[in-house]
């Protein structure tokens, strides 16, 4: 039994094998990338590649790539992780500011600093980069994120005047939703005319928010619409974590929609009925487009495109596993839900698509090979011994200090150190 200690030396150390052993899989993935080994698998990019082969989510993915990227640009920072001496996410954060000629300075500050005072260090320094044009505005953007409890996060990235008129829009919203709401309620309860309309509260901007999106979709979800709402998919089943009978409800990416969200939702929307045994829907050889009926079949079945490891949802196509020219049938079991990319592989790169006898899908590569949908992993010896071989293998000498800071306590200034990085480039 270890004591607190050696737990303590031991969690240390082994971090340390981990940063050294993080450099050589951020070295692997760069050249992996650089020869475009992941188009041999037929992925989107190495990015895609890396969430389906090692379980990766597409922004982790994305980030192990920049920085791998970013590091065979800059061999000192490079040589440090390689060694220990700094952990990945200190490299995470200079990668983002450094440059051949900062990463001097910038790796000297890195060892002195802890974590969490980089990070705020290399913020603090490329806004005033930033500032100054030296680096570029971070691009234009729009990202969702998950919270506990049902709720989603929207973070907007925009420019100024692109966020003052968003901004304008939101307000005006509001108004128009409160002056709506006041003709409502006057409408409901009249009153003399000397007696003006209550004075409700004013709506919340993401009110507004969701009152511009409903009105934008409203006028423009295609021609012949009738103004109809535009269709945000509930999926309804058994709540596996309930009793039989207790139903729940999961949008189109898995995200669970609670009870009340749903009763909500049902009472002002449109109710689609999807049959069980939807591979019966079935139109024949009358015509090669896909009916409105099997294309959401389609989409309730495959959820995606169906390549191994593809995670796109959207501007799907509807591919003839049999094609229509060749006999196949416009039926939900000869069509399969295919991205534009990995279309494009099927029809003219080589790739090759067939259901088994089992109504699996089966994708071959142009040599022939069968691309498998889970990867195969093989089983591990106990991960420190390893390790540790492993560093001995390339005499590292890494030990439980080998990343410590050098810090010496004292409280940092983070105003005068962000200004000598700025100027130590001049």
């Amino acid at each position: 039994m270890l004591t607190v200690e050696e737990l303590g030396q031991e969690i240390a150390e082994l971090a340390v094998h981990l940063d050294a052993a993080t450099h050589r899989l951020l070295e692997c993935v760069r050249q992996f990338n650089a020869e475009c080994g992941w188009a041999a698998q037929g992925a989107v990019s190495c990015a895609h590649w890396l969430a389906w082969r090692i379980g990766l989510d597409p922004a982790t993915a994305r980030e192990k790539v920049r920085v791998a990227r970013a590091l065979g640009t800059l061999p000192a920072i490079d040589a440090a992780l390689k060694a220990g001496k700094l952990s990945y996410a200190k490299v995470r954060a200079l990668s983002r500011v450094a440059t051949p000629e900062t990463e001097a300075k910038l790796l000297e500050v890195a060892l002195y600093a802890t974590g969490a005072q980089l990070e705020r260090l290399c913020r603090g320094y490329r806004t005033a980069l930033t500032a100054e044009n030296v680096l570029p505005p971070p691009e234009r953007s729009v990202r969702r994120r998950e919270l506990p409890g049902g709720m989603v996060k929207l973070e907007i990235v925009l420019s100024a005047d692109e966020a003052d008129l968003v901004e304008g829009a939101i307000e005006r919203a509001r108004e128009v939703a409160q002056a709506g709401a006041k003709v409502d309620v006057s409408a409901e309860t009249p009153s003399p005319a000397a007696t003006p309309a209550p004075d409700l509260p004013r709506p919340s901007r993401a009110d507004a928010v969701v009152a511009l999106a409903e009105s934008y979709l409203a006028s423009n979800v295609g021609s012949g619409n009738g103004g109809e709402r535009f269709t945000v998919m509930v999926h309804v089943d058994q709540d596996p974590l309930a009793p039989d009978g207790v139903l729940a409800g999961t949008l189109d990416d898995g995200t669970r929609v609670s009870a009340e969200a749903l009763r909500r939702v049902a009472c002002d929307c449109g109710l689609v009925a999807v049959s069980g045994d939807g591979d019966k829907l079935n139109i024949g050889r009358r015509s090669r487009s896909i009916p409105p009926a099997i294309r959401r079949a389609l989409m309730l079945r495959d959820r995606g495109c169906a390549f191994p490891g593809c995670t796109h949802d959207r501007f799907l196509h509807g591919h003839h596993i049999r094609h229509w020219l060749h006999g196949g049938e416009t039926s939900v079991e000869n069509l399969s839900l295919l991205c534009t990319h990995h279309h494009r592989l099927v029809h003219e790169g080589g790739w090759s698509l067939a259901r088994t006898a089992e109504g699996e899908l089966c994708f071959r590569a142009p040599d022939g090979k069968q691309l498998s949908a889970v990867p195969a992993r093989e089983a591990t010896e106990d991960a420190l011994t390893f390790l540790h071989e492993w560093a001995d293998e390339r005499e590292l000498h890494l030990g439980a200090d080998t990343n410590t800071p050098l810090w010496d306590g004292t409280r940092p200034d983070y105003d005068w150190a962000v200004a000598a990085l700025a100027g130590a480039g001049e």
